[in-house]
């Protein structure tokens, strides 16, 4: 990255792993994974040192039901949230439904949390362990695996934030903005095009036929794709494609950056404080929620909303998708704050504190 952050042309390689053109692993599996091993580790010290009723040995059990609430729901939230025609699309190629095409993205934050708290209940009832409590553990590990999302948000490039001032010193410039230019605007690329080796006036020639002519159009937008895989590669043409792009996309809110600082770390610093010691059960999920909803607005502040219902979102309500949703993870953060506070339960949990005597007695309970 050199010369000014704010000129910086994002071009990191989404695949952590690329033995083939496509794949096999991608920086976005590496987050999960990450999440998932650190969340067995909190969970572990949880039942290792503070007060609660599973052994050891079952928090890869668990990790595994957590592990499927957040796929599941994830991608459910986010068709039902952000794009449901994916319900009703289908390809001749692999994985056929757009429900299931996860290659292409779309995962939702609120929907996972909705699969987590699913798949809570279902092993709490299934190993008999109080539901709470479970609640409380899964809560504990979520900004984790949020940050970690986030930070893979970043390196695919997706969710990137609004226009900012150029002279913002972390200003980030996204070529895959460019998927959402007008046709007006395409060929500006022309430069771009003749980086790679295209010549200009064929690509204007192309976008001109494209407003008439359907498979024109979509040999506009395979071009696109192309131009940002070049853009954003590692291809001896990648620099002076990124050069010619440079001076046409907008400098932007790293706000994927912003939201893992604030959905991630932030949040997870108020529960550190918050289950020092044991808390009544439930405490931890409700402040989880509390305070994820509370950043989840702030950081929306800075992020581009999704293009397909922005427009919609703004004329009727002035706030993004996300804030909306997030307006009842407060509330319901609050309420249960609130109500199991008051609850005569005995204390569970505890990251810090060490037990003195059989204080693990809570168990008979079960």
């Amino acid at each position: 990255m050199a010369g000014c952050l704010a000129t910086y042309v994002h071009h990191i390689d989404p695949y952590a792993i690329k033995l083939v053109e496509g794949g096999p692993i991608r920086w976005y599996a590496v987050s999960y994974l990450v999440g998932f091993v650190l969340a067995y580790l909190l969970m572990r010290r949880v039942i290792r040192v503070g007060i609660s009723t599973i052994d050891l040995a079952r928090v890869a059990d668990m990790v595994v039901y957590l592990a499927l609430g957040v796929m599941i729901g994830g991608r459910l939230g986010y068709v039902l949230f952000y794009q449901p025609s994916l319900i009703i699309e289908f390809s001749g190629h692999v994985p056929f439904w757009g429900l299931l095409a996860l290659n292409q993205g779309g995962m939702a934050s609120h929907g996972g949390m909705i699969g987590v708290i699913i798949a809570c209940f279902i092993y709490a009832l299934r190993h008999r362990h109080r539901v709470t409590h479970v609640l409380d553990l899964a809560a504990f590990a979520t900004p984790i695996g949020l940050f970690f999302g986030r930070i893979a948000n970043f390196i695919n490039a997706e969710l990137y934030g609004r226009a900012c001032s150029p002279n913002l010193p972390w200003a980030v410039k996204f070529p895959q903005e460019i998927s959402t230019w007008s046709l007006a605007k395409m060929p500006l690329l022309g430069p771009a095009f003749e980086a790679m080796g295209e010549p200009a006036d064929e690509w204007q020639a192309l976008v001109e036929r494209s407003s008439l002519d359907r498979t024109a159009a979509e040999t506009v937008y395979a071009m696109l794709d192309r131009l940002v895989a070049v853009a954003t590669g590692a291809l001896d043409a990648s620099e002076s494609v990124r050069t010619a792009l440079e001076p046409l996309l907008t400098p932007r809110h790293p706000s994927q950056i912003y939201q893992a600082l604030l959905e991630g770390l932030a949040v997870f610093a108020v529960l550190l404080v918050v289950w020092l010691r044991p808390r009544k059960p439930c405490v931890i999920g409700g402040m989880m929620l509390l305070s994820y909803g509370i950043m989840r607005v702030i950081g929306e502040c800075f992020r581009q909303p999704d293009e397909h219902i922005a427009d919609m979102e703004w004329e009727l309500l002035h706030i993004t998708r996300g804030q909306l949703l997030s307006i009842p993870v407060i509330l319901a953060g609050l309420v249960l704050v609130w109500h199991f506070s008051r609850k005569p339960n005995p204390l569970m949990g505890g990251w810090w504190w060490r037990q003195e005597g059989d204080e693990r007695a809570v168990r008979s309970e079960q």
